[in-house]
Order: structure tokens, then sequence, then C-alpha cells
């Protein structure tokens, strides 16, 4: 069944000059901008209340070029930003996109937090993997749902509507020119809204089996760790209105799931001087290359899991993300005050374990490269109590999706813009390229903000008469 209806011969009994499909990251932050311009909004949330991809996030937004950086005397820019992605990517992502999302980041941070009341630093200690200066920004807290939270509020206070529980099942449209939606309630219902201008924030396709073993095959029967809403749909929409598809074969994975507890035990850790054994005791690969690329890494393992070894000094370091916490409660790490006692908690051979940690340590005294290509040094030898977390690699998110310009406007197959329908986040094509390989920390939530702000920017001058 066609989810592209042709326009109703009636007019709509509701109409918006701008809908928004999707209540997360993205269509919060495209509905604020829609606002900024007084033009009246509506996102539509298909749960409940409003989460998204971004609330199972650590909600970091990086930015290039800030006054934040340059005070902390951070040598930074949207040209280095750019570099950074093209270099993680091997030069296979958009180079027009990623200079346009390297050039906004830096006003998209200013004005989440200075126009809209957002509560984000820069964040301090450590590098991302693949990212060449400290341009991390998050909230208070680190979590994506204190950045949703306080996305919600501004949308609010900012005067958008937000409908819950609404779900779309089709779009009216007259060829190319989207003219409405159709959504569902709980109850079954079904209602019709028109609009001048359509958003699809709809996020991307990890929660879809068929999508996910279609584009991503490798991943296919791995863990979901997103959220269950991506579905594809504007994937599957745009490819019906003839819209074209980029790196569908991208994604966000991680390396570091703790198994069973469903917790990320997240990556400073490990480029602070922490590393991953297999069920032998061995180290398997450069982990410090990035978390995305490693879950594949992590799965090819006997028993398809990792240890992820540290010590305390990394401890206090994670003890500033909440993920954390939870994995701390969730019991998912174990302590021990030896390497002995390490063996015995992790049930890894302790000759070969031993071996390993001797093997880092002389790493980190002579500065030398291991075999995988990772160096440890500066950091400090690992000493104990040791730490240890059970990991498996995880699908966080699809990075592939809509090719949009850089107003965030859809385009064609045959490389034409959509004259009134946008994308952003996880429903258009990322800045990642066509692996896990490419994914740099926080260009998932990059991608949404900005691309959001891009697009409500456009489409309220595009309905503003």
């Amino acid at each position: 069944m066609s989810a592209i209806l042709p326009p109703p011969s009636d007019a709509f009994e509701l109409s918006f000059p701008v809908v928004v499909v999707g209540g997360g990251g993205t269509g919060l932050a495209a509905a604020l901008a829609v606002r900024d311009g007084d033009v009246d909004v509506l996102v539509l949330e298909r749960d409940a209340s409003l989460l998204g991809s971004t609330a199972m996030s650590t909600g970091l937004i990086p930015a290039a070029g800030t006054p934040e950086q340059a005070a902390q005397g951070i040598t930074d820019s949207p040209d280095i930003f750019t570099a950074d992605m093209m270099a993680k990517t091997k030069g296979k992502t958009d180079p027009v996109m990623a200079a346009c999302m390297a050039r906004e980041s830096a006003e998209t941070v200013a004005w989440l937090r200075d126009t809209h009341g957002v509560p984000l630093t820069l964040v301090d200690g450590f590098l991302y993997p693949g990212h060449s200066a400290r341009r991390m920004y998050g909230t208070p807290n680190r979590t994506g749902g204190e950045l949703m939270a306080a996305l919600e509020a501004a949308a609010s206070d900012k005067g958008a509507t937000i409908l819950p529980e609404a779900c779309v099942e089709a779009i009216y449209a007259d060829g190319r020119h989207v003219v409405g939606v159709r959504i569902t309630r709980p109850d079954g219902a079904a209602e019709d809204i028109g609009c001048d201008a359509l958003i699809l924030a709809c996020s991307g396709f990890g929660g879809n089996a068929d999508m996910v073993e279609r584009f991503i095959p490798d991943m296919a029967g791995a863990v979901f760790h997103g959220h269950p809403g991506n579905k594809g749909d504007a994937m599957r929409w745009g490819e019906e209105m003839g819209a074209a598809l980029a790196d569908m074969t991208g994604y966000q994975g991680h390396g570091g799931l703790a198994l069973g507890h469903g917790v990320p035990i997240l990556w400073p850790l490990i480029m602070e001087g922490g590393f991953q054994v297999n069920a032998d005791g061995v180290r398997f690969s450069n982990e410090a290359s990035g978390y995305s690329e490693q879950a594949a890494k992590v799965n090819a393992q006997p028993g398809h899991f990792a240890w992820s070894i540290f010590d305390g000094r990394l401890h206090d370091l994670m003890l500033q993300f909440d993920d954390y916490h939870d994995a701390l409660r969730a019991g998912a790490v174990v302590e021990a005050e030896s390497i002995a006692e390490l063996a015995d908690k992790t049930r890894l051979p302790l000759d070969t374990l031993t071996a390993t940690l001797a093997q880092v340590a002389a790493l980190v005294e002579s500065g030398q490269a291991d075999g995988f290509g990772r160096t440890f040094a500066p950091r400090p030898v690992l000493t104990a109590p040791y730490r240890a977390a059970k990991v498996t690699g995880a699908l966080f998110h699809t990075q592939g999706g809509l090719v949009i310009d850089q107003t965030a406007r859809v385009v064609g197959a045959d490389g034409a813009p959509f004259p009134n329908l946008f994308a952003g986040g996880g429903a258009a094509r990322g800045v990642s390229g066509p692996g896990a390989d490419g994914y740099l920390a926080g260009n998932g939530l990059l991608a949404a903000t900005t691309l959001g702000k891009i697009a409500g920017r456009h489409a309220a001058a595009l309905v503003t008469p």
C-alpha cells in the first residue's frame, strides 16, 4: 500500500504552515528555528513522550571555533573540523555537507544556549577518536535525556504546538510538492493535517530489521541499542517520491555496550589508557581508532563479547557521566585488587591476562605503537585496583538517509531539490560516509541539531509571505 497519497479533493480541516514529523532532537531544533521566524509549527511525535535517539545519547554536540575554545587556548576552526571529518571517513563523505556542518556548528551551540537556554558547556579532560581538538559541548550531567528536557522546555516556551501519540502513516503530495500528512491516533482514528512545508525528523532505520539486513548485513542480528521508533519511515516515503538515498551502509556502532545490562561503557576510558581483550585474554584491535567500528570487531570475537579493562584513575574520570553511574548500579563493572582476582572475576586466563597487562605497560613506557598501530603514552600504566566490564558490539544509529542540500531540502534522484520537503538528523544522509569507521563522536547530534536548525529556518522563510 502506498504511503504517498494524492491531494484530497476537499481542504484540510486543520493546517499548519510547517509540520515536523518527529519530536526528537532534530524535530525540536527545527521547531525552535521555525518559531524564531514567528511561524506556527506543529510537531508530530509517535510516542507518548518526546525522547527519540537523542534521549539515548550522551547529549554531546561538537562545535569548532567557539569563544570558549579560544579562551582555553584550544586551536580549532571549521576547516580543522571539516578535515577531521574527511580524514575519519577517508574522504568518502560529501565534502560540501561536511564543511556546511562544521561551519554551522559553533553557531548552533551558541543559538541553543544563548537564545533558547539549553545549558551547554565545553567538555574538559579528553579527546574522542578522530577529533583533533576538544570541541564537545554537553549538558551538566552529559545525558541525552537532560538535553531533550531542555529542548522540549524551550520549544514549549517558544510556542511550538507538540502533538504526542500521533503516528504519521502517509504523506499527501502533488508530485514532489507536499501538501499534508495523515496521522493515526492510539484509538485507531485517522486525521489529515495540511502544511505548506514538511520537515522529516523521524530518525534512521536501526529499528527496522528488514532494512538493516538489506543495507547493513554485517549488523543484522546485532544488539540494537537505539530508539525503537527508528523504522526508516522517512527513507521509505522519500524513495517512493523519487528522492535520492546515500550512505545507507553507514552506521554508528558501539563496541562497549555492557552485556546483559544495555548500558554503554563510554569511550573516554579507552582513549585515556584502557583496552579490550577477548575471551582468551588477548587484545585484538586498535581500540582507540573509534568506538563505532569497534562494534563489529567485538562481535567477531569468540562468544561475541570482550572485556574492557581499566583502573581506578579511569573509574574516577568516568564518574562525570550518568551512563557510567547506571553501569555501576547495574553491577556491570567488576573491581579487583590484583590481576589474579581480576582473572578470577572475569574468568579470563591468568597467564594470558598478566602478559597482556605487561605488554600494555611496556607500550606505555616505550611510547611505541603496537602491532595494531595504537600508542598508549603519555597515559599512565594501569594499576590496581583494576576494573572491567563485559561488553558486546551494538548498533546505535544508522547514518545514511535522504540526500539533502545545504538548506536541508530533500534532493531527488535526478539531482533537483524538492520544493517544500526538508529532512535532518537520522532521516537525512549524515557526514559519516558509507561505513562504521567514518563516525566521529557527536556527529549524530551535530546532524540532529544543526540540520534541524537549518531546516526550520528555511522552511519558515519559505512559507513567510
